[in-house]
């Protein structure tokens, strides 16, 4: 037998490089309209075909076509573009708070917003979501505090949390927002757990389970479609794939290998691929999603095919490991500015309108971000009191707390 030479070790590459010039030839985009709505009863079985593809809803005129088209009144797409426009300055002050020492990390969904403002108002109060640290969208777009949240961001002595958490890592059960997990995918077996607790206890409220596209090589991602897919679990599986996971591109975790969405077909679980740029084509994906698992259908995965246009945190620099100009040659937008050209195409918007929201936003924003400080930041001000990191944990506290907090003299 001939000697077939020494084994290679393959690393997965991404195809340009910081320098080169990017190229999304590969992302296949289907015209807007052309794919299909199929009945919520439907066999997953006969939609296979809706994990390849990309749900689409605006147009390049700036018009809803197609049938997920509809199901939103101006009044609620007029919200939801405040709610984006929200999150973006939001995210564009705790960014400039963070380099000024106020905290000490932060996380920006820039060229993401749609995915969770728009998502949010497909759920109903109560429904439960477990999400990963860039879904701030889905507090903001059900009327959570800013103030609350950057209090939380500052660990200040108003934070809801007592500092116990990383910044950014909310909590609110009020507002259907599960604890943040820092360790990755564990949120999507919590969800499934929690969505089939509900089903056990005949309760009305469903899941909804959050992951980056990088975070789909761990075991709990497919843990969780096992038991998803086999108790008929009332869950929505979401798949954030912004192409880029930390500092590392999607083919470490098998991306360009097929879709995202396609992984739920193996386990029988319908899954759909919609365009994450797009407010109405991922509200509707979701309400089509959530009234599968209200009626008992089970579990959807859907994948978000959107662009992570900033740095993964504050703690990265994009500029390592890819061009500077990618962003830009995103095929499919920016959310914002494509919602906004929908609403000036409908008439109920203009630039000028765009220009004065903006202004009041932002104006909103400093007044929060003033309120919040007043409290302390990471440096400065209040802070909260050492003895809150014992309480809290347990009931009741055990003797070797209760010996550690009398160490501390709290």
């Amino acid at each position: 037998m001939a000697d077939a030479g020494l084994l290679r070790f393959h690393v997965p590459e991404p195809e340009v490089r910081p320098g080169g010039t990017p190229d999304f030839s590969n992302v296949t985009i289907p015209k807007a309209g052309s794919v299909p709505r199929p009945e919520i009863e439907v066999d997953p079985r006969s939609i296979r075909d809706m994990a390849f593809s990309i749900i689409r809803v605006l147009n390049r005129a700036g018009e809803a076509v197609g049938p997920w088209t509809g199901l939103l009144s101006d009044e609620e797409l007029l919200e939801g573009l405040r709610h984006m426009m929200t999150l973006r300055t939001f995210d564009a002050r705790m960014q400039m708070a963070q380099r000024q020492g106020k905290t000490s990390f932060y996380m920006q969904h820039l060229g993401e917003e749609a995915v969770s403002c728009a998502f949010r108002k497909a759920l109903a109060p109560g429904d439960m979501n477990f999400p990963t640290y860039r879904q701030a969208g889905l507090l903001i777009a059900d009327g959570y505090p800013m103030v609350t949240m950057m209090n939380q961001i500052y660990s200040n002595e108003a934070d809801p949390l007592k500092g116990r958490q990383l910044p950014i890592m909310y909590s609110s059960k009020e507002h259907g927002f599960f604890s943040i997990s820092g360790n990755l995918a564990t949120q999507y077996i919590q969800a499934v757990g929690w969505a089939m607790a509900s089903a056990i206890s005949n309760d009305s409220k469903i899941a909804a389970a959050w992951i980056g596209d990088g975070s789909t090589a761990e075991s709990d991602f497919h843990s969780a479609l096992v038991f998803a897919s086999t108790y008929k679990a009332p869950v929505i599986l979401n798949v954030v794939n912004n192409q880029w996971a930390i500092s590392t591109f999607q083919g470490i975790a098998r991306g360009g290998s097929g879709t995202f969405a396609a992984r739920g077909l193996g386990f029988g679980i319908p899954s759909l691929r919609v365009d994450g740029n797009d407010y109405l084509a991922v509200h509707a994906v979701a309400k089509w999603a959530a009234e599968r698992a209200r009626k008992n259908l089970g579990p959807t995965l859907v994948e978000y095919v959107t662009y992570r246009a900033g740095a993964h945190s504050s703690s990265d620099d994009p500029s390592a490991y890819r061009p500077k100009a990618e962003s830009d040659a995103w095929p499919l937008g920016d959310p914002v500015i494509r919602l906004k050209n929908h609403l000036i195409h409908k008439q109920v918007w203009s630039e000028e309108r765009h220009t004065q929201a903006e202004a009041e936003i932002l104006e909103t924003v400093i007044a929060a971000q003033k309120e919040a400080e007043s409290h302390g930041t990471l440096h400065a001000g209040g802070k909260p009191s050492t003895r809150d990191m014992f309480e809290g944990v347990y009931a009741e506290m055990p003797p070797h707390l209760r010996r550690q907090r009398q160490q501390a003299g709290v």
